[in-house]
């Protein structure tokens, strides 16, 4: 068994990593034709276009993996079933449960690629191909708000025009308010700078202060800036929460809600982020009982298409159920994890089904 095992993982492993490759291949490509109708603006050139996909990689892989390892253990356990080495293991002695242990153990090595891709590998890239991708546009974040992007922290009410690419701000306002609500200061510095030691230091300061019976007017050419917002923190609205790292994703959900703030998007995706990589299993145990059927008559094309099909249907749900429990507020746990229990049940209905002919 323990050779069988290997020569079925070697299999798996080729066939899937065949389908990856060309998953990636396929939205390298569409990301690619997308990337050009930005060519031009503030010398955006086609070398920057393609080392911005090049980075967008790792991202995409994560996303497809469990569609991956769908098809490819479809592809692979067909060949298989063709060739009748899936009678042999069978006549041999393996039993379905031995089986889908063997391909449960395989499909950990894939649970775990999905995991260290989508936490240590897909986000710092995504952060940098975004940072290059304003950099050569001389685009900043975030640049399609007129208003510009406001946070909360504490009592202040922040408004920041531009986010440099180097998460320097440009054009901050702070607004203080007292408990009860009454506006107590209007700070409007042209420019902030972080630094680890002294937190933001903002420069060229206007501080209007409101008083019962007079308003103070005073300028300074920097006014250190005391805040829980990092910027990393500050960043996070150049990448989406799904392609954040854990960590990044809890500090900024708690962050959140310190402040009162809606932390339901966040929420979802750090969960999903804990569950994605176990839909690398639920794949494994659903292709299972479409080549345990009948033997004789193999159609490797009308699996590898019932694969797609599948792949494609959990893609889309997983989206569809994600945004369906932000809108109504559903638990996080429950929107996160519905579309891998749904096709969880569907792959034990269907090894049960199996197993009664």
């Amino acid at each position: 068994m323990k050779t069988a095992r290997a020569y079925l993982r070697r299999e798996i492993v080729a066939a899937t990593l065949l389908v990856l490759g060309a998953f990636l291949c396929l939205f390298a490509f569409f990301d690619f034709l997308a990337e050009l109708e930005e060519l031009g603006k503030g010398g955006y050139q086609l070398k920057h276009a393609l080392i911005f996909v090049a980075l967008s990689i790792p991202s995409r892989a994560y996303e497809v993996m469990p569609i991956a390892v769908l098809i490819g253990t479809l592809y692979a356990l067909t060949q298989f079933a063709r060739n009748s080495e899936l009678t042999v293991l069978r006549a041999s002695g393996v039993s379905t449960r031995q089986l889908l242990t063997a391909l449960l153990s395989i499909g950990l090595i894939f649970a775990a690629a999905t995991f260290v891709i989508g936490e240590y590998v897909a986000p710092p890239l995504e952060r940098i191909g975004q940072k290059w991708r304003l950099r050569s546009t001389n685009a900043s974040v975030p640049q399609e708000l007129r208003t510009g992007m406001w946070m909360r922290d504490g009592r202040l009410f922040v408004n920041v025009q531009r986010v440099l690419p180097d998460a320097s701000l440009e054009r901050v306002k702070i607004f203080e308010f007292d408990e009860r609500s009454r506006l107590v200061s209007l700070n409007v510095a042209q420019k902030g700078v972080y630094s680890r030691t002294d937190g933001w230091m903002l420069s060229d300061v206007v501080q209007t202060r409101f008083h019962a019976e007079r308003t103070e007017l005073l300028r300074m050419p920097t006014l250190r800036w005391s805040s829980e917002l990092t910027p990393e923190m500050i960043s996070v609205v150049m990448v989406t929460p799904e392609r954040m790292a854990l960590g990044s994703l809890y500090q900024y959900t708690r962050h959140l809600a310190a402040n009162a703030q809606r932390t339901g998007r966040y929420e979802v995706a750090f969960w999903k982020k804990l569950i994605y990589p176990l839909a690398a299993l639920v794949m494994m145990g659903l292709a299972l009982p479409f080549c345990l059927g009948n033997q004789r008559s193999v159609n490797v094309g009308a699996r590898v298409l019932t694969g797609v099909m599948l792949g494609i249907g959990f893609y889309l749900l997983n989206a569809l159920i994600s945004n369906i429990g932000i809108l109504n507020a559903w638990p996080a746990l429950l929107s996160a994890s519905l579309p891998s229990v749904v096709f969880f049940l569907l792959a034990v209905g269907l090894m049960w089904t199996v197993d009664r002919r």
